[in-house]
C-alpha cells in the first residue's frame, strides 16, 4: 500500500467514525430535563438525595444490570413509587413476571408517567419517566399480558416500594 492509499483509507475511516458518532448523538432522545416538571433540582441537589446508581438511571437515563434489583422479587401488596420524588407510579396489582430481569408492570397508575419517543442505540422505543420530576424509569413495549398488552420494563433502582397498610 502506498502513502496516498493509506492516507485516503485513514481519512475514510475517520469520516465514518465521525459520522457514526454524529448519528449516535442525534439519535439520542432529548433529555427529559428539557421538559417542565413540578419537582426540579440541580444535579448537586439530586446527587445529595439519590445513590450514585439512582442518579445514573433517573437523571442520566442509564440502565441497571438485569436481575440486580431486590424489587424484582417484591410480591407484597403496595405501590412502587418514584425514588426521586415519591410519586406513586405502579400498583403491585399490575406487576408481573416478564423474565427480562427488570420489574415489569402492565399499566402505570393514572397520571403517573410521561412518555416520549427514544431513538437511542439505533432503535425506536417508548421511554417512560416520572411525570412529576422527569426521572427516567425505563421503556414500554407491546409484548405484555392482558388486559393492556403492554410491558413497562422499569429499572428497579428508579423505584421505592411502599407496602400497603392494613
Amino acid at each position: 500500500m502506498n502513502r496516498r492509499d493509506f492516507l485516503l483509507s485513514a481519512a475514510a475511516a475517520s469520516g465514518l467514525a465521525a459520522g457514526t458518532v454524529a448519528l449516535w448523538r442525534t439519535g439520542r432522545p432529548a433529555p427529559a430535563a428539557a421538559e417542565t416538571f413540578e419537582v426540579t433540582k440541580t444535579d448537586a441537589e439530586w446527587k445529595a438525595i439519590l445513590t450514585p446508581e439512582q442518579f445514573a438511571v433517573l437523571r442520566q437515563e442509564d440502565t441497571e444490570y438485569p436481575g440486580t434489583s431486590p424489587l424484582l422479587n417484591e410480591h407484597r401488596k403496595g405501590t412502587f413509587d418514584c425514588a426521586g420524588c415519591d410519586l406513586p407510579l405502579y400498583s403491585s396489582d399490575t406487576k408481573f413476571e416478564s423474565g427480562t430481569g427488570w420489574p415489569s408492570f402492565w399499566e402505570a397508575l393514572p397520571n403517573a408517567v410521561g412518555i416520549r419517543q427514544d431513538t437511542s442505540h439505533f432503535m425506536l422505543r417508548t421511554e417512560c419517566h416520572c411525570r412529576r420530576c422527569g426521572g427516567h424509569l425505563g421503556h414500554i413495549f407491546d409484548d405484555g399480558p392482558p388486559p393492556t398488552g403492554k410491558r413497562h420494563c422499569i429499572n428497579g433502582v428508579a423505584l421505592s416500594f411502599k407496602p400497603a397498610t392494613a
